[in-house]
């Protein structure tokens, strides 16, 4: 469950104002991805959170500490 969690917040992040009303996550940590979703994940934003989140993990090399830890501190 805190998987879904981590990745709808990270989705809603990024997808506009419908999805604002969804976020889940600390403040904190939602501003720790915002930029690594937009970077990397832009073309799958729309595909579902678990596609999101798995992206993120595809692209773990490449992303900002700060969300790298989050991940961390969700267990990905």
């Amino acid at each position: 469950m805190r998987k879904f969690f981590l990745a709808l917040s990270l989705v809603s992040l990024s997808t506009g104002s419908i999805a604002q009303q969804q976020r889940s996550g600390t403040p904190d940590e939602q501003k720790a991805c915002t930029r690594d979703v937009q970077r990397y994940c832009r073309l799958v934003m729309d595909q579902g959170d678990f596609t999101v989140l798995a992206c993120l993990q595809q692209n773990r090399p490449k992303l900002t500490k700060a969300c790298d830890l989050v991940l961390i501190t969700h267990g990905q």
